[in-house]
């Protein structure tokens, strides 16, 4: 399995959930070494095996690099799960053409480029791709219009991929809402508001959105072409 941007937070809880299922976990990173290190000895302190690459997903040379290293490493690949991201909030009429151009960049010409360099093997394998997606790709949030963009075009490209890539890989995409300490952010008085508007009346944590994902990973590869929410309900607002 190659989980991108599995250095911290949510990338961190799916490479561990993904090796207590027992698979061989690769996982990326791009500034964080020490932290994607210490998940590496994290996981093989349980015997399974894992190996951590630096990966720029805004750059195609990098991504072709990063998966051949895998496979020269584990010989082949069964599921590729783009979670490396971008997320940023700023009014409208600030944003830059800079800033946007990285959002999407990061947010789907990454995982879009990362899983055209997986191909050959996942459809060797008939392996899966999951990518993370947002709440904020299907809700219209004022302050987030790159962000809520970008994922939006991320959902749109999973049900592309699911017709383009069938019968060989099946693909689906996770869509969080406010998971605890999901996005780093530190504005804790605005995520306890986003927790009572949120019909479960809580957030949800890093280990439930791995859960999530896993359910992709191991689910009938008849299902694809899906976005699923997890987000306690708030997105019914």
């Amino acid at each position: 399995m190659l989980v991108t941007g599995a250095a911290r937070r949510l990338g961190k809880a799916i490479a561990l959930a993904a090796a207590d299922a027992g698979a061989q976990v690769a996982l990326t990173f791009l500034h964080s070494a020490d932290e994607a290190r210490s998940v590496v000895r994290e996981i093989e302190r349980t015997g399974t095996k894992a190996m951590t690459i630096a990966c720029d997903v805004r750059r195609e040379e990098s991504i072709a690099k990063a998966v051949r290293a895998v496979l020269k490493t584990f010989g082949q690949l069964d599921v590729l799960i783009n979670n490396a991201g971008r997320f940023a909030g700023a009014p409208f009429d600030k944003i830059t053409a800079d800033q946007w151009d990285d959002m999407f960049a990061v947010n789907v010409r990454g995982p879009f480029l990362m899983s055209q360099h997986c191909l050959p093997a996942l459809r060797a394998s008939r392996g899966r791709i999951i990518h993370l997606g947002s709440l904020g790709g299907e809700k219209a949030w004022a302050t987030h219009a790159h962000y809520c963009s970008s994922k939006a075009a991320l959902h749109m490209l999973t049900r592309v991929m699911a017709k383009a890539l069938a019968p060989e890989i099946a693909v689906n995409c996770v869509a969080p809402g406010t998971i605890e300490g999901g996005d780093g952010s530190e504005d804790r008085a605005f995520i306890k508001r986003l927790a009572k508007r949120t019909p479960m009346q809580r957030n949800g944590t890093t280990q439930e959105l791995a859960s999530a994902v896993m359910y992709f990973a191991t689910a009938s590869h008849f299902i694809t072409g899906q976005i699923l929410f997890v987000d306690g309900g708030l997105g019914l607002d």
